[in-house]
C-alpha cells in the first residue's frame, strides 16, 4: 500500500492537463482544455478538462475525476497502478506499506501478466546484447538494417535464443508461473504439459502499450526456410488486444500531437528506421488490418493521417476499400507512394531524413483523389469498368461526415471523372439516402421488443404513482459543501463560523437516502469530527469511485460565462454567493421540507388503511404536528429567501 505523504507527492506534482494531453488531443478554451471523448465515439468535443479544479469530465460517456481516475478509466490501471505511472512520470520515489495479500488479489492476475512481459523484454534484450548467439544473429541482422545502438536500446529490441527451453526455463528458475508464460503467449504447453519456447530463434520486437509497458511481442525468423512463418505475434490475452493497439505509438504521441499528423506504415522495422531518422510521429497497425479501434487511438491525437505505402501495387488495390473507415471517422487521409521496390525503411535509408520528407511533401495527394487515380488508371477505356470505378469513388466519398468537405471532392473528381458534377451529387444523395434509411431501420428493429403474455387483469390495474425522488436536493447539499464547506459566513454580524460544519450540524437529524450522498455526508462528518475541513480535492482524490464520481458531476460544468458576456448581451446571471445565508438555509430547509413531506404523505397512507379509531387519533395527532413542523420551515423559508 502507497503511503499517504508520497500520495500527496505525487498529487502536487500532477499535472492533469499533461497527463491527458499524452493521451487526448486538447485545445484551450477560456479557463479549461477541450477535446474529443476517449472513451466515446464523438465528432464534436464534449470531454473538458479543468487545471484549476485539476479535474477533467466526459459528457459524453458521464465518467469524470482526476488524473488518477482518467487512468484507471482509458488504461485499465488499478488505483496504486495508476500512482506508481504519476510517480514514475514525475520523478517521485514511491514507498509502500506491507498489504495483505488478500487485499491484492483483485491487481494480482493482470499485473502478473504485465511484469512476466517485462521480464521477457529484459530477458529478450539482455540475450541480444551479452550472449554470443544473440550478438552474432540478432544484433547482426538490426545492424544490417542501420539501427543505432540508442535505437535498439529505445525500441528494446531483442534477441530469442534458438533453444526450446532457454526462456521459459530461466522464467521458472526465477520464479514466474507457468500460467502467465502460457497466457502471455511467450510459452506453449506441450502435449505431456511441459512448456516450450514460442520465439525461439527469432529477433524481438517487444509491443508496448499506450503508457510504456511491454504487453506483447513480435517475433521474426531470420532463416530462409518457407515452411517457417516469417513473424509469430503474441495471442489476445487480458493485456493485449492487437485490434487496439499501434505499434510505436507510445514513441510517436508527442510527436504526432506537435506535429499535427500521423505517419501510418506497415510494419515495425518501417516505424523503427523512420522514427530513428527523426521522424517520429510514425506508427504501424502491428500486422493486423487497420481497425477502427486503431483509427480512433489516432483520432484522439490528430484528426490527419498520411499512409506510407510501399510500391506494390496489387497490395495498394487491396487495401483501398478498408481505408474507407478512416474517412468515416472523421480524419483526413493522404496518401504516399514510394517508388517500386521500395517501403518507407529502405527509402529513408537510401535518401536520408531531408530528402524523404521533400518526397512525402512533393508526391502526397489525398486519399479520395489517390484512389480516383489508381483505379481509373486500372480500368482504362472499359466504359463498365469506369462506371464501377465512379460509384466506388463516390461511395467512399458518402462516408465523409462532413458535407462541406465532401462537396469539394465531389468537384474535384468531376474534373479527374470527366462527368457532371450533378450526376455525382445525385449519386452522393441516393447513397446518404439509402443509408440513412438502412440505419433507421436498425434502429426501429433494435428497439421492437415482442410483448410477453399478459393477463388481461393486470390491464385494469390502477396506475402507480412513482416515488417521489429527493437525490437532486440531496446532491445540492453536497454542492454546497464541496464549493464553500471551508469558507466563513457571518451570521448577521453576530458570529462567523465555517459554512461546513454548520451544514452538517443542521442536518443531523435527516437522513439522506441514496447511498451516494449518504456516503458522501458521512465521510464529510467524520472528517470535521477529526477537526478536518476537506475542500473539493480531497473528494477528487478519494479511493472511492463512487465519491469522486458523484464530486466531479456536482462541480463539473459543460458551459461557462465568457468574460464579456453581460456586455454583449446584457443578461445578469443570478450569484449564489451574493447572498450565502439564504443559498445555505435555503438548501438545508428545502431539503427537510422535502423529508417532512415524505413522512405526512406516509402518515395520510397508514390513516387511510386504519380503521381503529384510538390509532386513527394517535396518527392525526402525528400528522398535525408535521404539518405544524412543514409550515415553520416553510414561513422560515420564505422570510430567509426573501429577506
Amino acid at each position: 500500500m502507497i503511503t499517504k505523504p508520497t500520495i500527496d507527492r505525487i498529487m502536487e506534482a500532477t499535472d492533469i492537463v499533461e497527463v491527458i494531453g499524452e493521451f487526448v488531443q486538447l485545445k484551450k478554451r477560456g479557463a479549461n482544455y477541450v477535446g474529443l471523448s476517449p472513451f466515446a465515439n464523438e465528432r464534436t468535443p464534449s470531454f473538458t478538462v479543468s487545471p484549476v479544479k485539476g479535474i477533467f469530465k466526459d459528457f459524453s460517456s458521464g465518467k469524470g475525476g482526476s488524473a488518477v481516475t482518467f487512468l484507471m478509466e482509458l488504461e485499465k490501471f488499478t488505483y496504486p497502478e495508476a500512482l506508481k505511472w504519476l510517480a514514475k512520470k514525475y520523478g517521485i520515489e514511491v514507498e509502500e506499506t506491507v498489504e495483505a495479500p488478500e487485499n491484492r488479489e483483485a491487481e494480482n492476475h493482470r499485473e502478473s501478466l504485465m511484469i512476466v512481459s517485462g521480464y521477457a523484454a529484459k530477458f529478450f534484450h539482455e540475450s541480444l546484447l551479452e550472449t554470443d548467439e544473440g550478438k552474432n544473429i540478432g544484433l547482426s541482422y538490426f545492424k544490417e538494417r542501420g539501427f543505432s545502438k540508442e535505437t535498439i536500446t529505445k525500441f528494446e529490441l531483442g534477441y530469442s535464443p534458438d533453444q526450446w527451453e532457454a526462456f521459459t526455463g530461466q522464467a521458472l528458475k526465477e520464479g514466474y508461473q507457468q500460467e502467465f508464460l502460457e497466457e502471455t503467449g511467450l510459452s506453449v504447453k506441450r502435449d505431456n504439459g511441459s512448456l516450450y519456447d514460442r520465439y525461439r530463434g527469432r529477433v524481438m520486437f517487444p509491443i508496448h502499450s499506450f503508457t510504456g509497458r511491454v504487453i506483447a511481442f513480435g517475433g521474426r525468423t531470420l532463416k530462409s526456410d518457407k515452411n517457417v512463418p516469417k513473424y509469430v505475434n503474441s495471442p489476445e490475452s487480458e493485456i493485449y488486444h492487437k485490434s487496439s493497439v499501434l505499434y510505436g505509438l507510445y514513441f510517436a504521441k508527442k510527436a504526432i500531437r506537435e506535429e499535427d499528423n500521423c505517419y501510418l506504415v506497415e510494419g515495425y522495422a518501417d516505424v523503427i528506421s523512420v522514427h530513428q531518422a527523426g521522424i517520429e510521429n510514425v506508427v504501424a497497425s502491428s500486422g493486423t488490418s487497420l481497425t477502427v479501434e486503431q483509427i480512433r487511438l489516432i483520432g484522439r491525437l490528430t484528426k490527419n493521417i498520411t499512409i506510407l505505402y510501399d510500391g506494390d501495387a496489387a497490395g495498394i488495390k487491396a487495401s483501398l476499400r478498408g481505408l474507407d473507415m478512416i474517412l468515416e471517422e472523421g480524419l483526413n487521409v493522404k496518401v504516399v507512394l514510394f517508388p517500386d521496390g521500395h517501403d518507407p525503411d529502405s527509402y529513408v535509408r537510401l535518401v536520408g531524413t531531408s530528402a524523404f520528407k521533400k518526397y512525402i511533401a512533393d508526391t502526397r495527394k489525398d486519399f479520395i483523389l489517390y484512389k480516383a487515380d489508381i483505379l481509373l488508371k486500372d480500368a482504362g477505356t472499359d466504359p463498365i469498368k469506369r462506371a464501377e470505378v465512379i460509384r466506388e469513388i463516390v461511395e467512399s466519398i458518402a462516408k465523409i461526415p462532413d458535407s462541406i468537405k465532401a462537396s469539394v471532392f465531389i468537384k474535384e473528381c468531376s474534373y479527374i471523372l470527366k462527368i457532371d458534377e450533378r450526376a455525382l451529387l445525385s449519386e452522393l444523395n441516393k447513397m446518404r439516402m439509402a443509408k440513412a434509411k438502412k440505419d433507421s431501420q436498425q434502429q426501429q428493429h433494435q428497439q421492437t421488443q415482442w410483448p410477453a403474455p399478459v393477463d388481461e387483469a393486470l390491464l385494469y390495474e390502477p396506475e402507480i404513482k412513482e416515488e417521489r425522488d429527493d437525490s437532486s436536493q440531496e446532491k445540492e447539499i453536497i454542492r454546497l459543501l464541496l464549493l464553500y464547506g471551508n469558507k466563513m459566513i457571518d451570521w448577521d454580524g453576530i458570529a462567523n463560523t465555517y459554512i461546513g460544519p454548520f451544514m452538517i450540524a443542521e442536518l443531523s437529524d435527516v437522513d439522506f437516502e441514496h447511498k451516494a450522498s449518504k456516503d458522501f455526508v458521512e465521510l464529510y462528518r467524520k472528517e470535521v469530527e477529526n477537526g478536518v475541513l476537506p475542500d473539493e480535492q480531497f473528494f477528487i482524490h478519494y479511493p472511492d469511485k463512487e465519491i469522486v464520481d458523484l464530486t466531479v458531476t456536482l462541480i463539473a460544468t459543460k458551459y461557462t460565462l465568457s468574460e464579456n458576456w453581460y456586455e454583449m448581451h446584457r443578461i445578469l446571471v443570478p450569484d449564489e454567493q451574493a447572498n450565502m445565508k439564504a443559498t445555505i438555509l435555503g438548501a438545508i430547509f428545502h431539503l427537510k421540507k422535502q423529508k417532512v413531506g415524505k413522512i405526512l404523505e406516509s402518515l395520510r397512507n397508514e390513516l387511510q388503511k386504519t380503521e381503529s379509531e384510538t390509532d386513527q387519533e394517535i396518527l392525526l395527532n402525528q400528522y398535525m404536528q408535521m404539518k405544524k413542523v412543514e409550515k415553520t420551515i416553510s414561513d422560515y423559508l420564505g422570510s430567509v429567501i426573501l429577506k
